[in-house]
């Protein structure tokens, strides 16, 4: 969520709500409010049972650029799954998202996890340039709505994977929101502008 703890202070208080983890560490006026963990969920027994179908699955990708450090991340309400590596440079970043667009890499290992893990009640949603997230059914970014829902008359989300199977697709396309599709930063910022401001073309 933040870089430091100076950080991660500033966050708190110059926003009334904060969510990392679609929602599942929330905190509201800078106090914490929420917090969900997959461990606890799943148990350590299932749960180190997918990650060790994922470490073999992994050793054995070899239609792959390269490979570098932190593969899987274990977050509290997921784990992060990175075959190239999140310690990837941004041009190793950029070289296998291209690379998996044409090769499907994360779309056929989530596919041998929905097949291996038909058991359990798990998502698998691709997004980013590098990973895709495992995480619960239900524990999408729409988890974080039950903190603001009550509160707004009228929620808008900005996302840039709002296809099925992407992150953002459960959000985007809530009846509890109003969607959004964008390309990037500086699509967001343009969007809004023309949206709330009445800015045609992004010029102020």
């Amino acid at each position: 969520m933040c870089s430091s703890s100076v950080n991660c202070s500033a966050v708190l208080q110059d926003f009334d709500y904060v969510f990392s983890e679609n929602g599942l560490v929330a905190y509201k006026n800078g106090h914490l409010i929420a917090k969900q963990s997959i461990s606890k969920h799943l148990g350590e027994e299932k749960l180190q049972e997918v990650i060790n179908f994922m470490l073999k699955y992994l050793s054995e990708i070899e239609d792959i650029p390269v490979k570098r450090g932190t593969f899987i991340e274990f977050r509290a309400g997921m784990l992060n799954v990175s075959p190239v590596g999140r310690n990837c440079s941004q041009e190793e970043r950029d070289a296998f998202e291209q690379h998996d667009l044409k090769h499907g890499i994360r779309t056929r290992f989530v596919e041998a996890l929905r097949t291996r893990f038909s058991n359990l009640d798990l998502v698998y949603s691709i997004g980013g340039q590098i990973s895709f997230d495992v995480f619960p059914k239900g524990w999408d970014k729409t988890y974080c709505l039950q903190f603001v829902k009550e509160d707004f008359d009228e929620i808008h989300f900005f996302g840039d994977k709002t296809f099925q199977g992407g992150n953002d697709y459960e959000i985007f396309v809530s009846p509890d929101t109003v969607g959004h599709s964008v390309s990037g930063p500086d699509d967001t910022i343009k969007q809004i502008e023309e949206l709330f401001f009445g800015v045609s073309n992004g010029a102020a």
